[in-house]
């Protein structure tokens, strides 16, 4: 059984990660600033606090969209693996430089997370390039960290493979499951470079909303100025259902779907917590770790049959 403290535990994604736990018999401590939904009232931006809360815990899931390292390295300083869900690939890149004497675990989620197994999958069938794509539900009511970290995108350019992409710009056509064939836009989640290192190949991530009018908005927001800063909280039309494909550079394909991003999330993030622990000091990624093989069956994500 794993004790596993939940920072931002009682967020969109954070409490169904404790849910998921939970429900398969861990320790899901919730932490966070309020009191009242908190079981250990954590303040991230005390280290006391902070400290405090690590008794008895084996594993720290950092769901608050807070994206500093310390955070690891105050919970190996107390024994205690950390695993984050964040996409952000700077962040990432951050927690790889730290060379804690704990497990770290990233690319916990759908995307990255979920996606590079995916494209690990794919890559081992036909070794090459690898396209993902990300069909999220714009109807659902995403959680702050999240929202926040899509507006944050928009106009900002990075770098991959030589070329500086602005994101939600240079679309490709996929052909979803259940979606037809759909136009998505390049953005920039930390699975690609990780991918693109670890396996040796160009691997390019799209992404897209289930609402092609949403997604299309997004593409032309990315040319305004100052439209990262446009007001959070409006609820797009569109429905909950997500959708994740890896494609090889000769079409072999590999999918999963499921309905509502922050169960699709959580259900990956629980398996990493259950991981994280048992694993040797440094930072790993989950397709370091995991194959497809390892997901639950039962728990809301279909994989395509394996062909």
């Amino acid at each position: 059984m794993t004790a596993a403290l939940v920072l931002g535990g009682y967020g969109a994604v954070g409490r169904e990660v404790v849910a998921r736990l939970r429900q398969g018999g861990d320790t899901a401590v919730v932490a966070g600033r309020d009191a009242a939904r908190a079981d250990r009232p954590v303040d991230l931006t005390e280290t006391g606090s902070y400290l405090a809360a690590l008794a008895g815990i084996d594993v720290v899931v950092n769901a608050s969209g807070v994206e500093d390292p310390r955070l690891a390295e105050l919970a190996a300083t107390r024994g205690v693996a950390f695993v984050d869900i964040t996409a952000t690939a700077s962040y990432v890149a951050a927690l790889e430089r730290l060379d804690p004497p704990r497990p770290v675990l990233v690319s916990v989620g759908l995307a990255p997370g979920l996606t590079n197994l995916l494209a690990t999958a794919v890559h081992e069938s036909a070794p090459g390039p690898v396209d993902l794509a990300v069909l999220l539900g714009a109807g659902e009511r995403h959680g702050a960290a999240s929202t926040e970290w899509t507006y944050r995108l928009l106009g900002r350019r990075f770098h991959a493979h030589g070329t500086t992409i602005r994101n939600f710009t240079r679309p490709a056509l996929f052909d979803l499951p259940g979606h037809g064939r759909r136009r998505l836009h390049r953005l920039d989640f930390s699975d690609q470079h990780t991918l693109s290192r670890d396996l040796d190949a160009r691997v390019r991530t799209y992404f897209g909303l289930d609402s092609q009018p949403a997604s299309a908005a997004l593409a032309v927001l990315t040319w305004i100025p100052g439209a990262s800063r446009a007001p959070r909280g409006l609820h797009l039309p569109g429905g909950d259902d997500w959708l994740i494909l890896a494609r090889g550079h000769d079409g072999t394909t590999r999918w999963a779907r499921g309905r509502n991003q922050s169960h699709g999330t959580a259900v990956m993030t629980a398996l990493a917590a259950r991981t994280a622990a048992g694993l040797p000091p440094g930072t790993h990624h989950l397709h370091h770790v995991l194959t497809l093989r390892d997901l639950p069956s039962g728990q809301g994500i279909e994989l395509a049959p394996e062909r």
